[in-house]
């Protein structure tokens, strides 16, 4: 049971009283001629008057505020003082109440009292720790360096873990005591698991560059340990996160891809000082996109969004963003709106004098596009057409889309809609009647986006599986969101007006592979026939709609080199203006019209490369009606 806090106080005071008391008598009788009996009754007044002066010394010290569980060394400090200054006082009563007792004797005192006071509380302390941690959860911390100690301490002080063993591949460090607790060479975790019966493996890695953490991963993975990781020192430093915040390993870090850093001159190009426009701002990449914009510091940023609470989000987190960066002369415009209104978007830009448009806005969940094949042709086509002309008629001199990896020979209608909106951008750059230039960076998945497979695996490890992967042999190539952000950023600044630009997305991931890995490091086994007491099965179910296999990035294999390293131009077909304006006339009608199979037929003879998995048209409304 606890004890209130002043009882707490009291028993410390009793204590203290003890300790003063022990520790005059011992300086006594190791003085031994001072223990003369007709003296006894002022020795008495004298530790009556120690008492007194030296408990109001430490309760103005501060020294029962402390906490003795958290003692640390200032605390050790404020004994010393406290100690020092009784025995000062000790030998001013000596004087005062004529009594002997030599230099030794008072320095004995005062030896003792700062042995007994001082030692007494930090053996509370270790005592306290010892019974706690056996409550605790047994922990290895990965990384003995300065994060790894301020890990040690923060868990130290808390409830949940007890760190019981460092892990570091710092010779120098091996073998030693950090915080009392030894430090291993990596060869020895999974011997060091079984023995201390660890259940958690924390990652203080925080500066450490993502293939190195993939190799640690890698080998921790056959472990079935659970392994956390402090968070990253950006946020550290910011002050967004506590080192002892643990966080599940981020996906990226198992991917094991360091990113570029981005070009100042590049970042800043075509947004400081100038009235920038995202749409689709409150999405996953438009929203990423206005953290990086804002950071550049444009004259005044436009939110245009569909969504009223997408809107109201990313509005917040850039007031506070600005806030806590000390940015203060950037306007932000929040303004709700659709791209398929070609006259609401032009008098946005028309407004703010807007400079500069990332279009981010569409639909691009695969099955949902297909299951509405209109409205995803009305957005992403329609929309990108309108955004693009409204900028022209007001003068834009930067106008960017984002596309997508499933543009390369589409095996969907969301595909196909974002090739045609880059045929689109492509016509009219040919079209050559205004100075607004135009261009488009394709790129594949990103991590953490809405409808993105990392947090739909998450949550079904944490409910116990299974764990739902479409096909065993599916690839996708990821990339973070912040990464891609800051690189069409920077592909914005390159090529002429209808450039195509391709990111580097490094090497294709297979998902049942990114599924296990995920699973393992969740501390779990996967369940499969070779393995049927495991505890997440992985439970294949097929393609859906329009999905491929594989993704591509290039129709072709003309590429050209960037001054990026991770960025690549495709020189690819284009149509001449009159034979888009044509196509999107008849799209139009198709649509308008609502004949799902001509406009499938205007998709399939368009020079997209559309060749759909199957011949069905997966229109729910059209399914509805034929039927």
């Amino acid at each position: 049971m606890q004890l209130p806090r002043a009882a707490k106080r009291a028993v410390s005071v009793v204590a203290d009283i003890g300790a003063i008391t022990v520790a005059l008598v011992l300086a006594m009788v190791l003085s031994r001629d001072v223990l003369v009996p007709e003296y006894l009754a002022r020795w008495f007044g004298v530790l009556v008057w120690l008492v007194i002066v030296s408990i109001a010394v430490f309760v103005k010290l501060g020294l029962y505020r402390a906490v003795v569980r958290y003692v640390s060394v200032r605390a050790f400090g404020m004994v010393l003082t406290g100690a020092l200054l009784s025995t000062g006082f000790l030998w001013a009563l000596t004087e005062a109440f004529n009594v002997n007792l030599p230099a030794t004797g008072i320095v004995n005192y005062g030896l003792t009292a700062l042995l007994i006071i001082g030692g007494s509380r930090f053996a509370m302390r270790e005592l306290y720790h010892r019974l706690v941690s056996r409550k605790k959860t047994p922990v290895m911390i990965y990384g003995a360096g300065s994060a790894g100690r301020q890990l040690a301490q923060a868990l130290n002080n808390g409830e949940e873990f007890a760190p019981v063993v460092f892990v570091d591949d710092d010779h120098t460090l091996q073998k030693a005591m950090l915080l009392g607790i030894p430090v291993i060479n990596p060869e020895q975790v999974a011997q060091s698991v079984k023995e201390h019966n660890i259940e958690r493996i924390l990652l203080a890695l925080p500066s450490a560059p993502r293939s190195v953490r993939k190799k640690i991963l890698e080998s921790l993975e056959v472990l079935n340990v659970k392994v956390l990781t402090v968070p990253g020192m950006a946020d550290m430093v910011n002050g967004d996160m506590a080192i002892d915040q643990l966080q599940d390993v981020k996906i990226e870090d198992l991917l094991g891809r360091d990113p570029v850093e981005p070009d100042p001159a590049l970042m800043q190009q075509h947004i400081r000082n100038k009235v920038v426009l995202v749409t689709g701002a409150g999405g996953s990449i438009g929203s990423e996109l206005c953290r990086q914009i804002v950071l550049q510091k444009p004259k005044a940023l436009v939110l245009y969004e569909i969504s009223e609470f997408g809107l109201y989000s990313i509005e917040r987190e850039l007031h506070e963003i600005m806030q806590r960066h000390g940015i203060k002369k950037v306007e932000i415009h929040p303004i709700i709106g659709t791209v398929q209104r070609r006259n609401r978007i032009a008098a946005v830009m028309q407004a703010f004098n807007v400079q500069t448009v990332y279009h981010a806005a569409a639909y691009k969940h695969v099955p949902l596009v297909e299951y509405n094949m209109v409205e995803g042709v009305r957005n992403n086509v329609f929309g990108t057409w309108h955004t693009a002309e409204a900028a022209i008629e007001n003068n834009v001199e930067l106008f960017v889309l984002i596309s997508t990896d499933k543009a390369v020979r589409p095996t969907n209608v969301m595909g196909t809609t974002k090739r045609l909106a880059e045929l689109t951008l492509q016509g009219l750059a040919k079209r050559n009647s205004s100075n607004t230039r135009f261009c488009m960076v394709r790129f594949g998945n990103v991590l953490g986006s809405s409808g993105s497979v990392v947090p739909l695996f998450k949550q079904q490890i944490e409910q116990g599986g299974p764990v739902t992967v479409t096909d065993p042999e599916i690839t996708r190539y990821f990339m973070t969101i912040p990464e891609a952000a800051q690189l069409v950023i920077q592909a914005g600044t390159m090529g002429n007006s209808g450039a195509v630009f391709v990111l580097d997305m490094g090497e294709p991931v297979k998902i049942v592979d990114m599924a296990r890995k995920m699973i393992h490091l969740s501390g779990l086994e996967v369940k499969s026939d070779k393995h049927p007491q495991g505890d997440i099965e992985i439970v294949y179910t097929g393609l859906r709609p329009g999905e491929k296999l594989y993704e591509e990035l290039l129709i072709g294999d003309n590429v050209v080199e960037c001054t990026h390293p991770r960025i690549c131009q495709a020189h690819e077909l284009a149509m001449e203006w009159p034979e888009v304006e044509q196509l999107l006339s008849q799209l139009n009608d198709a649509c308008q019209n609502f004949r799902i199979d001509e406009l499938q037929q205007l998709l399939l003879n368009a020079p997209t490369g559309y060749q759909p998995s199957d011949n069905q048209i997966n229109d729910l409304i059209w399914s509805r009606l034929q039927s």
